[in-house]
């Protein structure tokens, strides 16, 4: 049992007096926290540097991570631009070339060179429409904050402009390519803390002019919680902005007309659904939405007749989850989510099918380029088994040809993924995708990642990652449960684990544990769980609820304070998903009741926890994992670790160097084998 001081703060939630001893842990800038932070992390490596082959682990992950890896490229101008990652770069580069085929690469943008640690990361690409200038967004150190930069595309120069104060901001060129709208944020110190992240508002930047100058186009101080991604229609008439608030699952459409100086036109303003802009036909818009459709479909409405009765249903909700949809070569390509993996089809514009593009079974689409007015398309995708394949489809021809060199260094023929359907306790029928090496043997004895999210309509779908294929050479199995509160089946399947229906996550989660055991495949000792960030706030809480259930647990970034979320940096943005104690006794109610840090038990024997968080995460703080580990070391019966691993220079996860994910996969893996004596 380790102590860490206790201080005697209680508060009054409607009635319920609740302590919290470790409020102190939520000041990152106290001394005394930062000594706390240093011994955690000392005794963290201390209990890891015992494992005898940890050299070999992190000798094994990085041979299996040294392989070219693409994104799908795009066609500006006359070059194709993607980004590509050598094999241990730290961050990817942005290049072009005038031919895919050719190893001829002209660097644009190497965010390596841009921060001494590799923690630059490209966050936001935007192209002029003539293919002459790119707009972009760098984040360091992981932060949700970008700076926008122009980078010349003639002269390979970054002109002088400099945009400050974005998170989560869209860039949309005029036509002309003279400046950009963009949305922001208020300056630093204009505002109290506490409000950095409120009133966003739309700005014009005129190209060559400085951010003192940007033109106010759109605020809305009545809505302060909303913000706005500005985007163009595909004739360049319209300004559209896509009005949303957190994390909810709606959002607003407004226009204007850019060929005068009217207002915005609210054209969907009831926040009775989700709207998302696909494209136009004059005044004809077409938007993906879940409206009296929770498997989603696309409508028509024409702006200059935007009566509901007018509205067109083009393509009709469909028993499969549409997952996302655009428009090339003048058709709808449309993403559909079956039982949590992906089928692309291809409609006309009329709504009626053309086509679906063959694709391998099991895989998750990892992006789709084109313009609308091409005959091809690029498609990425990637499974359990093999990294993202880049291909080009032809619309001509019908034809799916590689893109890049596709790297057979992955054996696929001894490997397998199957999906099975397990009942969780209420009855629901839950999926789950289970990698492994063909020939396993349900002898209960193989050691097993359980891999969990279910939250804000998220998906876990396919893909690839160097440390579960490690994972499964050295006969582990990867098992990925589909609970509810994802959006793999819809707007339904989504609102079923969200507020006070969050406890059927937790249900689903450790069902599908129940379920590893009793089918054979393994054994509670052999047992992990693992989820980050929203699916670390799954991890804890099955670890508080049953924590005889699993031999270790990877709690990574993890929301955990559920009394107090919402009072940290975009915390706010997750009340529509958990609801907010402090406002709501109903919610305080069932909150309370499954919130990790207010439900560890003193006494009790938790499972070897490693609690990992990074110091300049500014999406989730760090006072959660902070806290948590404080309250389970306390409580610790008997001698099963409980670790904090805090890094250093990181964020949430976005734009992670591969040097850190490596150090950081190392330690997971070897805290995994350690502990499950594999």
């Amino acid at each position: 049992m380790i102590k860490t001081k206790k201080e005697q703060i209680v508060e009054d939630y409607h009635g319920t007096l609740v302590a919290d001893p470790y409020r102190w842990l939520e000041n990152p800038d106290n001394e005394e926290v930062k000594q706390w932070v240093d011994e955690q992390n000392v005794r963290t490596q201390s209990y890891l540097s015992t494992y005898p082959n940890r050299d070999e682990v992190k000798e094994k992950l990085l041979n299996i991570w040294n392989f070219p890896k693409y994104t799908v490229p795009r066609k500006e101008g006359t070059y194709y631009y993607f980004q590509k990652n050598d094999g241990l770069q730290n961050q990817a580069v942005f290049y072009r070339t005038r031919d895919l085929q050719s190893d001829e690469l002209e660097v644009i943008l190497d965010p390596n060179t841009m921060n001494e640690n590799g923690t630059a990361a490209i966050t936001n690409l935007s192209f002029t429409k003539d293919g002459k200038r790119l707009a972009y967004g760098i984040s360091l150190n992981g932060s949700d904050w970008q700076e926008i930069h122009i980078r010349n595309l003639e002269t390979g120069k970054d002109e002088p402009d400099v945009i400050n104060w974005c998170k989560f901001s869209s860039i949309a060129w005029n036509e002309a390519g003279t400046g950009f709208y963009y949305s922001r944020f208020p300056e630093p110190g204009t505002v109290p803390t506490d409000e950095e992240s409120f009133n966003n508002k739309v700005f014009w930047h005129e190209l060559g002019t400085p951010q003192e100058q940007d033109v106010l186009i759109f605020e809305d101080p009545e809505n302060k919680e909303h913000s706005f991604n500005p985007s163009l229609s595909d004739d360049y008439n319209y300004l559209i902005l896509t009005v949303w608030k957190g994390t909810e699952n709606k959002s607003r459409i407004y226009y204007k007309r850019l060929d005068g100086n009217g207002e915005f036109i609210k054209l969907l303003a009831e926040d009775d659904a989700r709207y998302d802009f696909l494209g136009n036909d004059g005044t004809k818009f077409y938007f993906v939405t879940n409206l009296d459709a929770p498997k989603e479909k696309v409508i028509a409405i024409d702006v200059d007749q935007p009566e509901k009765q007018n509205w067109v249903d083009v393509i009709a909700e469909q028993e499969d989850v549409l997952n996302f949809a655009d428009i090339i070569h003048n058709q709808f390509i449309v993403c559909y989510l079956h039982n949590a993996h992906y089928e692309l089809k291809v409609f006309h514009m009329d709504g009626s099918l053309d086509k679906e593009i063959p694709l391998p079974n099991f895989v998750s689409i990892s992006g789709v380029q084109g313009k609308r007015n091409e005959d091809v398309m690029y498609i990425g995708y990637t499974s359990y088994l093999a990294p993202a394949a880049i291909s080009q489809y032809n619309f001509q021809t019908e034809k799916l040809d590689a893109v890049f060199q596709q790297l057979t260094q992955f054996d696929t023929t001894n490997f397998e993924t199957t999906q099975v359907f397990y009942q969780s306790k209420d009855g629901t029928q839950i999926p789950m995708f289970l990698t492994h090496r063909k020939g396993l043997k349900l002898n209960g004895q193989n050691p097993v990642v359980l891999y969990g999210y279910g939250g804000f309509n998220v998906s876990l779908t396919p893909s690839f990652s160097p440390g579960q294929r490690m994972w499964m050479e050295e006969g582990g199995v990867f098992a990925v449960a589909n609970l509810r509160g994802g959006g793999e089946f819809g707007e339904e399947w989504y609102k079923a684990g969200t507020l006070e229906r969050k406890q059927n996550v937790f249900d689903d989660f450790i069902s599908a544990a129940e379920w590893l055991i009793s089918s054979g495949y393994t054994s509670s000792s052999k047992l992990a769980i693992m989820g980050g960030s929203n699916g670390g706030l799954l991890v804890a809480a099955c670890i508080t609820q049953r924590p005889d259930l699993y031999g270790a647990a990877i709690c990574q970034v993890p929301v955990i304070d559920m009394l107090r979320y919402h009072k940290f940096t975009v915390g706010r943005y997750w009340v529509t998903d958990y609801g907010n104690a402090e406002e709501s006794a109903e919610q305080f109610e069932y909150m309370y009741k499954y919130s990790p840090l207010h439900n560890v038990k003193e006494g009790t024997e938790y499972p070897p926890t490693l609690i990992t968080t990074a110091d300049t995460d500014d999406r989730v703080v760090p006072l959660h994992a902070k806290k948590f580990a404080a309250a389970l070391q306390a409580a610790q019966k008997g001698t099963n670790p409980i670790l904090l691993r805090v890094e250093k220079n990181a964020g949430h996860g976005l734009g992670k160097p591969t040097a850190k994910i490596i150090e950081e996969q190392t330690d997971i893996f070897s805290f995994l084998f350690k502990t499950l004596e594999i």
